[in-house]
């Protein structure tokens, strides 16, 4: 699922669409806008250190997502699968992967530095908190051994 938001919300072209069509200061703005942060890009343009950053951000995003939902699915008790204990570590997995998918890509950009690794960190924990419930959702579906 993680793959799947990463691939069509951090798209170029959804990327470009929601610049220009909406405005930060609206509930679906910021929704819109959060919801492509882990955009890739391949902007001629732009420093090869910040396009290296942004894509490994996307790649390392769906990883980590990967890794923590399948530390925490063991973590939870037997008798509690498939209620809000799958709903509640699907979003918490989230949010701590997008948070340490920034801080640790931050260092790769341009803009180098733990005061800038520490922002990444903080809007990656963002974008896990406004749409970690997407991926929480379908962690609830998912049917473990």
């Amino acid at each position: 699922m993680a793959f799947v938001l990463v691939l069509i919300f951090g798209s170029p072209i959804f990327v470009d669409w929601v610049n220009d069509n909406t405005r930060p200061d609206t509930a679906g703005g910021l929704f819109l806008r959060t919801l492509a942060w882990p955009a890739w890009t391949f902007d001629s343009q732009a420093p090869v250190r910040d396009v290296l950053a942004q894509d490994l951000k996307a790649i390392l995003f769906i990883i980590f997502v990967a890794v923590f939902l399948a530390l925490m699915a063991g973590a939870e008790l037997s008798r509690a699968r498939g209620t809000l204990a799958d709903f509640f570590s699907g979003w918490g997995a989230v949010i701590f992967a997008a948070a340490l998918a920034g801080f640790i890509t931050a260092f790769l950009s341009a803009h180098t530095g733990l005061y800038y690794a520490l922002l990444w960190a903080l809007t990656g924990a963002q974008y896990g908190l406004i749409t970690g419930w997407i991926i929480a959702l379908a962690q609830m579906g998912t049917r473990r051994p």
